[in-house]
């Protein structure tokens, strides 16, 4: 039988929320929209920050630094055309941006193929190094916070980053 002590305590505690019939549950604290926004921007903003900073050490502009991330990226040789379809520029706008990477030392021109109209665009060895050096701190939090996790929860979370890629790349319009 309930005491009266019993009775308070179920009419202060916090009641869940009950979804109505036929509907999913609500999502547990901090997975909703919201708190997935909040974070990702809250990454977003760390990240730039040490983007910025690296593009003003080297004397580059934070497109350059977007530049340098898809090319020591890609999958296959970087092209100027390829690196325009990544960055959205226009083909003026990627030829200033990959002479400013050359003349900072950051990058190579390559024509390695038999057509010698194909540019291939590397990452010089010395400004990966110096990349390198001064991302470490970035490195080093992402490898603490790796560390607070499970090879089964690091998985979800690399799904998770993998699809919002993917998500990113479709088209939109505002609104949408």
């Amino acid at each position: 039988m309930a005491t009266a002590d019993d009775r308070d305590q179920r009419a202060t505690a916090p009641r869940t929320p009950r979804a109505p019939a036929g509907t999913a549950p609500p999502a547990p604290a901090g997975t909703d929209l919201q708190s997935f926004a909040v974070q990702l921007r809250r990454m977003n903003g760390g990240i730039n920050r040490a983007v910025h900073g690296f593009a003003g050490d080297q004397g580059l502009h934070a497109t350059d630094v977007q530049a340098l991330a898809a090319i020591l990226d890609a999958d296959e040789p970087m092209t100027p055309g390829r690196l325009r379809e990544h960055l959205g520029l226009t083909s003026g706008a990627v030829t200033a941006c990959v002479d400013r990477l050359e003349r900072a030392g950051h990058i190579r021109r390559v024509r390695e193929s038999a057509d010698r109209r194909v540019v291939h665009l590397h990452y010089a060895a010395d400004a990966k190094a110096v990349a390198r050096a001064y991302f470490r701190p970035l490195a080093q939090a992402a490898q603490g916070a790796r560390a607070r996790f499970t090879e089964d929860e690091l998985a979800v979370v690399v799904r998770f980053l993998q699809a919002m890629n993917e998500e990113l790349r479709i088209p939109r319009s505002p609104g949408d």
